[in-house]
């Protein structure tokens, strides 16, 4: 089942309207795993002019869903929660990595961790999700 969760991520991919509007590019996937990629653009500011925090949260929640979804479809978010360790600036190119560190009949914990390509860790969080239909 989960290469075809899989195949049906990379679908979901393609036609995401909020991954194309931002810039969301899906860079791998495996099961329970998933990498996303942004480049960070100057219209992604806050007042301070670092970049927001609910983008460095929406690309971390792109991860979390391709993984989560790839052990247990459908799986939704019931919690997640961000930690900012350091800003990030315009053109950085940030990435999401999501590790699923349980995946229960009733849950589906994970991991999550976004950083720039130089490595410079921006934030930590972790997410659970809901599977939405029972294994049988």
């Amino acid at each position: 089942m989960s290469q075809e969760n899989i195949q049906r991520m990379l679908q979901a991919a393609a036609a995401e309207p909020a991954r194309r509007v931002l810039g969301i590019e899906l860079v791998e996937i495996a099961e329970g795993f998933a990498r996303v990629r942004l480049r960070v653009k100057p219209e992604f500011c806050n007042f301070v002019g670092t970049i927001h925090g609910g983008i460095i949260m929406t690309l971390a929640d792109s991860a979390f869903g391709y993984a989560v979804n790839s052990v247990k479809y459908p799986t939704v978010a019931a919690q997640f929660n961000t930690h900012f360790l350091n800003p990030s600036e315009p053109g950085d190119e940030l990435e999401a990595e999501c590790q699923v560190i349980k995946a229960g009949r009733r849950a589906v914990m994970a991991e999550i961790r976004v950083a720039t390509s130089a490595g410079k860790i921006i934030a930590r969080a972790t997410g659970t999700g809901i599977p939405m239909v029972e294994d049988k």
